[in-house]
């Protein structure tokens, strides 16, 4: 029969593009159909709590990330399903990196120079955020309280206008995926400071880290990565690391997956785990840091 890859965001996004990417490799490499069913809602719960109630015969896939597999499991008072105790991690695919971008009136060249600034400054500077509890308004508030400045969060209801707003100068601050502020990067509507990904990213190799740039530690990528309902045979789930690694490799894979700024990880289920493992409880403390609730 059929096997169902749920995407739990809508079609053209990120999730949706990675599912539709590997869907389409494992039809090939397995001989057997692939449908993309997208359940958006709720931040990516509403598909995941899905995937968790489907049965473990490997013929359910899902897409986690840093949400879903992250963060939620402490921003929402209930998920509908537990991240680690229903799922079996298979790979993780690849992560994009944030970028810290500044307005170009605001006299600071590096991360450092912006830390000093800031503190010196309580309360004086914006950032803005993409929405209540999203992955720019979390890497914001990790940066906060890693480096004891006191930054206020202008909250928007998506990316984009928050960007606009950046570029117009209405604020000053914000952690902003690559793909999207990659092309003002280099018209010089904002001043790059750092990416937030432990390692440098090629598409802006001579961007450092933020954790070089003088937070150790930091570190706040948005990832993607392939899981299973707990209990589907280990030689299922092996089967689908080995071909999902495999198409990893491909060229037209690897360039499809540049295109959306992301850099291709792969490896072994458990480091998978290992992953997810420690995402939820780094995220718990940025988010009781804030204390922000959602139902």
């Amino acid at each position: 029969k059929p096997i169902r890859f749920i995407a739990p965001n809508l079609p053209g996004g990120p999730t949706d593009i990675l599912a539709r990417l590997i869907g389409q490799r494992l039809a090939e490499t397995l001989g057997q159909p692939v449908v993309i069913e997208n359940r958006a809602g709720a931040a990516g719960n509403i598909g995941t709590e899905a995937a968790a109630k489907s049965a473990p015969d490997g013929y359910t896939l899902v897409t986690g990330n840093n949400a879903t597999f992250g963060a939620n499991a402490s921003l929402y008072k209930r998920l509908g399903f537990d991240p680690i105790r229903d799922f079996a991690p298979v790979v993780l695919v690849a992560t994009q990196p944030n970028i810290l971008v500044v307005h170009p009136s605001l006299p600071v060249a590096s991360v450092k120079e912006l830390v000093v600034f800031a503190k010196a400054r309580p309360g004086q500077l914006n950032y803005s955020g993409s929405g209540m509890g999203a992955a720019a308004h979390l890497a914001a508030e990790l940066f906060k309280s890693m480096t004891g400045t006191s930054i206020v969060h202008i909250p928007y209801k998506s990316a984009a206008p928050a960007l606009t707003d950046l570029i117009a100068g209405e604020t000053q601050l914000m952690f902003a995926t690559s793909l999207s502020v990659m092309q003002h990067i280099k018209a010089n509507r904002v001043r790059a400071l750092g990416v937030t990904t432990a390692k440098r990213s090629r598409f802006l190799p001579d961007l450092p880290t933020i954790a070089e740039a003088g937070v150790p530690g930091f570190e706040a990528s948005t990832w993607h990565g392939v899981l299973v309902p707990a209990g589907t045979p280990v030689a299922i789930v092996e089967r689908l690391n080995v071909e999902i690694n495999r198409m990893l490799q491909l060229a037209d894979s690897r360039e499809r997956l540049a295109s959306m700024g992301a850099e291709i990880v792969g490896g072994s289920a458990k480091e998978f785990a290992d992953h997810i493992q420690r995402e939820i409880p780094k995220w718990a403390k940025v988010v009781k840091a804030i204390g922000v609730q959602l139902d």
